[in-house]
């Protein structure tokens, strides 16, 4: 297998080198990252279960994308790359915010992003890569919210972060 490299980036999102993304998480480097966030026509937002192999944060609900654009890959490029690979999606999106975070694993990985938030819209139903997602599902944002407020640990770091700066 290919080995996958990150853009490594200093806090004003300039680029300062690459590194391999496992080597990126467990040195806790700050990198480029996206998140993609996707409604339905009824305003319903896809989230995604991740899958239960993931080497950090698996079996949690995240947003219905979220990976790394490749080193001098536009960050718009990577997102359409990544929605058709993940979660077999074609839609437009538009770019929405970015912000920093950390956090630190149970498991001794290190999170530390420069997130590129991006929102779509489709009906289109996602076709799930087993590798990257086990379930899928389009969820009213009230009720999400709910859910989030009870569960929160069956969700991802950073949802909660977007989920805050999109759904206040």
């Amino acid at each position: 297998m290919m080995e996958e490299l990150v853009t490594l980036v200093n806090e004003q999102d300039e680029q300062v080198g690459t590194m391999e993304k496992l080597s990126a998480h467990q040195e806790g480097s700050l990198h480029r990252a996206l998140s993609v966030v996707v409604y339905n026509e009824a305003g319903e937002m896809l989230i995604q279960k991740r899958a239960g192999s993931k080497y950090h944060s698996p079996s949690l609900w995240s947003n219905a994308c979220c990976s790394h654009p490749r080193p001098n890959e536009l960050t718009s490029e990577a997102v359409a790359r990544r929605l058709q690979e993940e979660i077999g999606l074609t839609c437009e999106t538009h770019f929405s915010h970015k912000f920093i975070y950390k956090v630190d694993f149970e498991n001794g990985l290190i999170e530390h992003e420069l997130d590129h938030v991006f929102v779509g819209k489709t009906d289109q139903l996602p076709i799930l890569n087993p590798e990257e997602a086990s379930e899928y599902r389009f969820v009213p944002v009230p009720i999400l919210k709910n859910e989030m407020v009870e569960n929160p640990e069956s969700f991802t770091f950073w949802f909660h972060l977007i989920m805050k700066e999109l759904h206040p």
